[in-house]
């Protein structure tokens, strides 16, 4: 009976208290990307603790998958919202991510302000490769999980073509296809046919009421004012024509058509601040790359490092270091409120998702398209690293290949693959590489 009373107890819902103590150690060890992040969450969550099943905690993740912005942060606001609705769906959300927002600020700052001293540049120069090989990597592993069948390699060759020769938007390259995938499985077409799934009765019904219009309203009035209340403040106090008002339109935009995670809506992000707002160079976007890897929370942290840089080189009329942290703050809010606004929204019709064959074709077209679009990335990074000034950088390439040949042999955590790229290039300057 006492073994049976603690199998209940450990399958039974935490209190808030416990899960908020999980919530904020969650958000200082979430190292190693989305796939290290939802690893972890599963390994707490189903396997340890046991708050949630595995088909309910994969299940939300499908659904997240399906949404714009970091599907990571969005699972962890999903769980937290099944287990204590909205003040555990708000919790579990944010303490992913606060961890990050300070630690990424530090590093920013020091990023500028102390850049030019040796032993920093020196630590850039071999952390630059390191994370061009991590990009690499991408493109590899999630090519192997998405290109089944010669349907989804010809959507990632056509998604590079259109990206890389085309120059076509991202967000018009994800939503064709995602209606391709979307219409290819509704129809059944070859390559596109999704096998039927049995949705999750294990779960008590009840715990996912289908919402009323008034519960919609109330959540859509409330996120679209918190969303745009601080770019609105930003206009009225600085200008529309401010560097940290339009950081907040720009970032607000991109947060709608961030499919398929951070390595795919990246190049959309720097084709942008880099050469049409010029808020920054696109040697200091892939630093800032970088940097956001060093960080636990999602990789998508690296806009709050474009909003810093942006701002603190154009800070027009403020203090460097205040429009760099408004900047900072800025692209972070807008970017991660429209999580909230999707997951509160979208979260009561999970049930009804679930096995929908149209919304699984469409994920399953969206993910293949976007290894064209990571590689697009990849060359473009590896131009800008490999060949500066049109001119090949041998210790670069050579550094690069190593940890790219490291981390697809033995599966490094990044954490330590960024570790030994700052070493090296530390190394390197001491030895007398670095005028």
């Amino acid at each position: 009976m006492s073994e049976m009373s603690e199998l209940s107890a450990t399958a039974s819902r935490p209190t808030f208290r416990e899960a908020l103590r999980f919530w904020l150690k969650l958000g200082w060890i979430s190292f190693g990307g989305p796939a290290g992040q939802i690893a972890i969450m599963h390994t707490e969550l189903v396997d340890r603790k046991r708050w949630i099943s595995n088909d309910r905690f994969l299940h939300a993740l499908n659904f997240c998958m399906l949404l714009p912005g970091p599907e990571a942060q969005q699972l962890a606001t999903y769980c937290g919202w099944l287990l204590h609705r909205t003040r555990g769906g708000i919790v579990a959300g944010v303490l992913f991510v606060l961890p990050s927002v300070f630690v990424l600020w530090a590093l920013s700052y020091i990023y500028l302000a102390f850049g030019n001293l040796g032993p920093v540049e020196a630590a850039f120069v071999g952390l630059k490769p390191v994370v061009l090989a991590i990009v690499i990597g991408a493109v590899v592993r999630i090519g192997k999980k998405a290109l089944h069948g010669m349907a989804k390699w010809g959507l990632a060759a056509l998604a590079f073509v259109a990206i890389f020769f085309l120059k076509l938007p991202f967000p018009l390259i994800i939503i064709s296809a995602g209606l391709l995938g979307w219409f290819g499985a509704r129809r059944e077409w070859r390559g596109f046919a999704i096998p039927k799934t049995r949705s999750d009765a294990s779960e008590d019904p009840g715990r996912t009421r289908r919402s009323d219009g008034k519960r919609i309203a109330i959540v859509l009035l409330a996120g679209l004012l918190l969303w745009w209340a601080p770019v609105g403040v930003a206009s009225r106090v600085l200008g529309p024509d401010h560097t940290v008002t339009r950081e907040g339109v720009f970032f607000s935009k991109a947060a709608m058509v961030t499919f398929g995670g951070a390595y795919a809506v990246l190049p959309y992000v720097a084709q942008k601040a880099v050469e049409e707002h010029q808020w920054l160079a696109a040697e200091q976007m892939l630093d800032g790359l970088g940097l956001a890897e060093t960080t636990p929370g999602p990789l998508i942290m690296v806009v709050q490092f474009v909003g810093f840089v942006g701002a603190w080189q154009h800070p027009g009329g403020l203090d460097s270091l205040v429009a760099g942290t408004l900047g900072a703050l800025m692209t972070t809010w807008v970017t991660f409120v429209p999580c909230f606004l999707w997951i509160f929204l979208g979260a009561p019709f999970i049930e009804r998702l679930h096995g929908h064959a149209g919304l699984t074709g469409a994920l399953s077209a969206i993910t293949a398209a976007v290894v064209g679009v990571i590689l697009n990335l990849a060359i473009w990074f590896g131009f800008h690293v490999l060949f500066p000034a049109s001119q090949p950088d041998w210790f670069g390439i050579l550094l690069c290949a190593l940890a790219l040949f490291v981390a697809l042999r033995w599966k490094i955590e990044v954490l330590w693959l960024v570790a030994a790229g700052c070493l090296a290039g530390l190394m390197r300057w001491w030895a007398g590489g670095i005028a």
